[in-house]
């Protein structure tokens, strides 16, 4: 019965409105309502009479849905006065509210899914009044996730002919359909043929979403070291269009090396035989290319060296190991080659030379001359030394007027003052001929020694061969030679002898190109008190002292014996004392008397000489 009256009112609009067709209804609907998957939509319709006052009071409103493309269409909403009717068996049954007016209707799309993008057409019957529909397409947005990119993780060669994939860019779960739009460096990348090729597909999923792939294919240049590339999602939403950036990712790109340098990595400074040394080479290609070293050995093609990647060790160089040096990828192109070259210069000091060689004999009194000679890539500096000193520089060492001091060892140091740990040395050994030289000027040397004294006589002679020392002695067979050295140049004796008259000795020195003498003249002195040895110096001091002391004593004397004749202790008369004036002396004697009193018996006489410190007194004594 519910299904039969709204029929029959139907039919009974059909019957009025064509009996009067001159009513007349204005319906006033968007031409779309756009709405986020799952949110509510909200459709008005809005009416008016235009030939009629007011409302008319019997007013039918109804709600269909039609799908695009297609000629039939479904009811899905009825309502008469207060009878309102939500169709059942469609599927909006549940999900839809209608509000009605004085001036329109409003339908209510809660959760809206994906089959809800359809024309919604909102239908006014005014029976009389007239009847109008208008329609409004429903538009349902669900914005894609987060692009998602990923970049070709293999390098990319420039010399292939065709554009290469790069990364591709994917937009997942959008409706309706996301758009993608390709970048490099924030510029965007239109396709181009031979240069940039985009490919896009799109999956419908389960949902009833589009999922979006995208994939560029990209001819690198050798500028694309280093350059960006992301993509860009672009979607519709209510009202808008929105855009979602994605992460960038980076090309790999491989290229030959236009350009190699090579250099000496270590050691610094200038390089010495002995050196090890490390080159090492280094192109601007990437991947970063392996290197073939060689070395040029014109006119002969280049020899190919053992090496490590990048790295040519050479170990203990000499100077054969100089040159010029090379290097080139290994992967090269031998039609178009590009190489590194560096020049390696290998010093060298060889051993000295010194001329004349090893020893030379002069005879004193000549002049020579000495070479010392060191070849030398750099320039070199040479110093001559003998016994520690310096005693000339440069290559040439004079040698004038020989003398006995200059025979010994020369040695020449020869060093590279640009590279000092280069240096060398060399030595000769000057031997200075000629007959025996007594050490000293003197040809007669004269002594004084006491008698029973032990005195060393030494003599010292230079000359070349080394000299013979002989002894002669005249007045004393008492001696001995307690030291006696001899060697290349020179030779020493000392002979030791006791003093007991005077002596001569002779000391001759010769060899078999000449002889030198010297006498030593040692005069005996004899011991006046003592059996040790006299000293006329100790001898004077001794008889000094003693007078000083009988001096003293004399006037010790004096004062006493004057004493007592004051006191009358002592008689005095002609008969009692001598006047000491008229004493028999010399200047050099005096006598004093001295007498107890009246006591004959002990009368002691004292006699004390005053003795001149001169060289008689010293001598009589």
């Amino acid at each position: 019965m519910a299904l039969q009256q709204p029929r029959a009112v139907f039919c009974l609009f059909l019957f009025l409105h064509a009996w009067s067709v001159w009513a007349k209804v204005e319906v006033r609907m968007p031409e779309s309502v756009e709405v986020y998957l799952g949110d509510s939509a909200e459709i008005p319709c809005q009416y008016n009479f235009t030939e009629s006052t007011g409302v008319p009071r019997f007013l039918i409103i109804q709600w269909f849905v039609k799908d695009s493309g297609s000629v039939s269409r479904s009811r899905i909403y009825y309502a008469h006065d207060d009878d309102t009717i939500v169709d059942e068996g469609t599927e909006y049954s549940g999900r839809i509210q209608v509000t009605l007016d004085q001036h329109g209707t409003r339908l209510t799309v809660r959760e809206a899914q994906l089959s809800d993008e359809r024309e919604f057409i909102c239908q006014v019957n005014g029976l009389s009044d007239g009847l109008t529909e208008r329609k409004t397409q429903l538009r349902v947005f669900a914005p894609p996730e987060a692009p998602a990119i990923m970049g070709v993780q293999a390098g990319i060669s420039v010399t292939n002919e065709m554009p290469s994939k790069v990364a591709t860019c994917e937009a997942r779960n959008a409706f309706p359909k996301a758009n993608i739009t390709w970048y490099r460096n924030n510029i965007p990348l239109v396709p181009s043929v031979g240069r940039v090729n985009v490919w896009t597909g799109d999956t419908v999923e389960a949902s009833g979403l589009y999922s979006v792939q995208s994939t560029l294919e990209y001819q690198v240049l050798k500028e694309d070291k280093g350059a960006n590339f992301s993509c860009e999602v672009s979607f519709f939403v209510p009202g808008a269009i929105r855009t979602v950036e994605s992460s960038s990712v980076g090309v790999n790109v491989h290229y030959p090396s236009t350009m190699v340098e090579l250099w000496r990595e270590s050691p610094e400074g200038l390089i010495k035989e002995g050196d090890t040394v490390e080159l090492r080479c280094q192109g601007d290609g990437n991947p970063t290319p392996t290197f073939i070293f060689s070395r040029a050995r014109d006119p002969d093609p280049d020899e190919d060296l053992e090496s490590r990647a990048n790295v040519l060790m050479l170990q203990a160089v000499s100077r054969k190991d100089g040159g010029l040096y090379r290097c080139r990828p290994r992967d090269g192109d031998s039609r178009d080659e590009v190489k590194g070259e560096m020049e390696l210069n290998v010093h060298y000091l060889d051993p000295a030379v010194v001329v004349p060689k090893e020893s030379e004999a002069m005879m004193k009194g000549e002049d020579l001359t000495a070479t010392c000679n060191a070849l030398s890539s750099l320039k070199t500096s040479t110093v001559w030394y003998k016994a520690g000193k310096m005693v000339g520089s440069g290559n040439t060492l004079h040698l004038q007027d020989a003398t006995y001091e200059m025979a010994g060892e020369y040695v020449c140091k020869v060093t590279v003052p640009a590279l000092p740990a280069l240096r060398t040395s060399g030595s000769v050994h000057i031997v200075v001929q000629g007959g025996p030289q007594l050490v000293g000027e003197e040809q007669e040397v004269h002594l004084e020694e006491a008698v029973g004294r032990t005195v060393n006589l030494s003599c010292e002679a230079r000359g070349h061969p080394a000299p013979g020392v002989a002894w002669i002695f005249h007045g004393s067979q008492s001696w001995q030679e307690v030291f006696s050295k001899s060697g290349d140049h020179a030779t020493r004796s000392v002979v030791s002898l006791v003093v007991g008259s005077d002596v001569t000795a002779v000391c001759n020195a010769s060899n078999e190109l000449g002889a030198d003498v010297r006498a030593f003249s040692i005069k005996a002195i004899p011991l006046v008190t003592s059996s040790a040895p006299f000293s006329p110096a100790e001898g004077s001091g001794v008889i000094i002292v003693v007078i000083i002391l009988c001096l003293l004593l004399l006037a010790i004397l004096g004062s006493v014996l004057y004493f007592l004749h004051k006191k009358g202790k002592i008689p005095c008369g002609r008969s009692g004392k001598q006047d000491i004036s008229q004493e028999k002396s010399t200047k050099d004697d005096i006598v004093v008397e001295m007498k107890n009193n009246g006591n004959a018996k002990s009368e002691g006489t004292v006699l004390l000489k005053a003795v001149n410190g001169d060289e008689n007194a010293t001598k009589k004594q």
